[in-house]
C-alpha cells in the first residue's frame, strides 16, 4: 500500500524525520526505533539518534505508558488487560506498565467502568435480554480487558436490576 520511505543520510535529516513524527503523536522507544529503521540502513546513525531524543527527553517509556494508560482508561474505557497488552505490542517494559496501571487503578474504578459500557449496551438492545445477548456482552468486556471476576459481578447485578424493574401485568 505504502511504498518505501525515502531514505535519509545524515543525522539531521533523521532527527527531523523523528521530531515530526513526535508532532504528531507519542511514541515508545521501541517503535521510534522501526520507524527510525525504515528510514536509514545506518546503525550508528539509527543509535546516535535515539540517545539523541533520549538525552531531550522526547523518548520516555515511563511516561509514555502513564499517558497510554490514562488516556485509554478514561477515554476509551478500555480494561487493564487489554492496556498491558497493548503496551506490551508498543514494546514497553512490563515494569513501566505495571507502574502506570497501578498509578491508574487508584484512581478509577473498574466496576463503574463496566456498568457505564453495560448499560450503554443494553440500551441498545431491543427486547428480552437472553442468553446469547448475555454472551455477547460478557465477551465484549473482556476483549476490552476487564477481569472476568467484574464483569461477572456486574452481569449478575445488572440483570438482577433488569429483573425486578419489571412488574407482572395483572391479567383482566
Amino acid at each position: 500500500m505504502f511504498g518505501k520511505l525515502r531514505q535519509v543520510e545524515t543525522e539531521s535529516e533523521l532527527y527531523e524525520s523523528a521530531v515530526r513524527a513526535l508532532m504528531r503523536r507519542a511514541y515508545s522507544a521501541y517503535e521510534m526505533k522501526q520507524l527510525l529503521g525504515r528510514r536509514t540502513e545506518n546503525d550508528h546513525l539509527l543509535r546516535t539518534v535515539m540517545d539523541r531524543l533520549k538525552r531531550a527527553k522526547m523518548i520516555d517509556d515511563e511516561r509514555f505508558a502513564k499517558q497510554f494508560v490514562r488516556q485509554r482508561t478514561e477515554i476509551r474505557r478500555q480494561g487493564k488487560f487489554r492496556i498491558a497488552r497493548d503496551l506490551r505490542a508498543r514494546g514497553v517494559l512490563d515494569r513501566h506498565i505495571e507502574a502506570a496501571l497501578a498509578e491508574t487503578a487508584k484512581e478509577t474504578d473498574e466496576a463503574a467502568i463496566v456498568r457505564q459500557r453495560l448499560e450503554r449496551r443494553l440500551r441498545s438492545f431491543r427486547g428480552e435480554i437472553d442468553e446469547l445477548k448475555m454472551a455477547s456482552m460478557y465477551r465484549s468486556l473482556l476483549r476490552a480487558g476487564f477481569s472476568a471476576d467484574v464483569v461477572r459481578r456486574e452481569l449478575k447485578a445488572i440483570t438482577r436490576e433488569d429483573v425486578g424493574e419489571q412488574e407482572p401485568e395483572p391479567e383482566e
